[in-house]
């Protein structure tokens, strides 16, 4: 066999193996946001209560939501990051004492679980994102206005939501935010996200993440007049070593938020996924129903740093 066709075959599966290796790290290090059905399946096997599925459909898109709690309770609408899936926030969905006191709906956004939007394979736009989840709102039968809580990507989504309808929103928290578009983070991995060959080995969630985070920070610059007309309570929570959403985050919080109720929570040592590392600060936040009057008690002061905004 001639040399030059040996070092043909030697180079093409080198390059079939560091595709599949790129592939796998790329996948592996966000493996943890990343819930199958099998996942769900697994978890709610031997609870007594698993959130119901719904998807709303229109002429434009499909929205998969899973919810819990009765639909004449104040509406706690959930919104993930990326890559993620409604399925991101179940130790909040499976709070008995959460679920009496809100009707908690977690949705997918589009590109991920069961949402889609048709003839549109991947958005990337922030307010696109918004205005998708628009029909949710109509689930609250309330009457009372809505808590809404975004994490990561998904804050800068819910905070756009809350621009374009805020008469139908009491309230506003953003867990580990990704907004200032001057600190998104990049890895080595994430140019290998966007080969084509590489995507094919991906899940479609992790496809439409990488597309995301290529267009965020200019997305993140076309929503800056969102944070001067916030006009409800607002809460930002950062975590001092969050790898995915620079602690800088909150800085720029303090200084585009405008609204006279705001307040902004530095946890000195946590790490991204603060819903489920700080699970009772989350949940003590949202039962007090009084997150400006009362100081957070699960804590202790060395743990976090609280600034107001009145």
């Amino acid at each position: 066999m001639p040399i030059y066709t040996v070092l043909h075959m030697f180079y093409r599966h080198f390059l079939l193996l560091l595709v599949f290796f790129s592939s796998f790290s790329c996948y592996s290090c966000f493996r943890s946001y990343i819930i199958t059905e099998k996942d769900v399946r697994k978890h709610y096997a031997h609870k007594p209560v698993r959130p119901t599925n719904t998807i709303i459909k229109n002429d434009t898109l499909s929205l998969g939501l899973a919810s819990v709690g009765a639909d004449t309770l104040p509406m706690l609408l959930l919104i993930h990051g990326a890559p993620g899936s409604c399925w991101g926030y179940m130790n909040i969905m499976d709070d008995p004492e959460l679920s009496k006191r809100f009707h908690i709906v977690s949705v997918d956004r589009l590109g991920y679980g069961k949402s889609r939007m048709k003839k549109i394979k991947t958005v990337t736009s922030i307010e696109t994102h918004a205005r998708a989840l628009l029909p949710i709102l109509e689930m609250n039968k309330s009457g009372r206005k809505i808590t809404v809580l975004g994490r990561s990507y998904g804050a800068p989504i819910a905070a756009t939501l809350v621009s374009l309808m805020p008469d139908h929103f009491k309230e506003l928290i953003m867990v580990s935010p990704v907004i200032d578009p001057e600190r998104e983070k990049f890895y080595w991995f994430s140019k290998w996200g966007r080969m084509s060959v590489i995507q094919w080995f991906l899940p479609t969630s992790f496809n439409a993440a990488t597309a995301e985070k290529y267009s965020h920070a200019d997305e993140l610059k076309k929503i800056l007049p969102v944070w001067e007309r916030l006009s409800i309570p607002t809460t930002v929570i950062q975590g001092g070593n969050d790898w995915i959403s620079d602690p800088a985050n909150i800085d720029f919080a303090k200084k585009h938020i405008k609204v006279k109720k705001a307040q902004f929570i530095l946890l000195n040592n946590a790490g991204h996924m603060i819903t489920y590392t700080h699970m009772a600060m989350i949940k003590e936040m949202l039962m007090k129903n009084a997150l400006f009057s009362d100081r957070l008690s699960i804590l202790a002061p060395q743990d976090l740093s609280v600034t107001d905004s009145k």
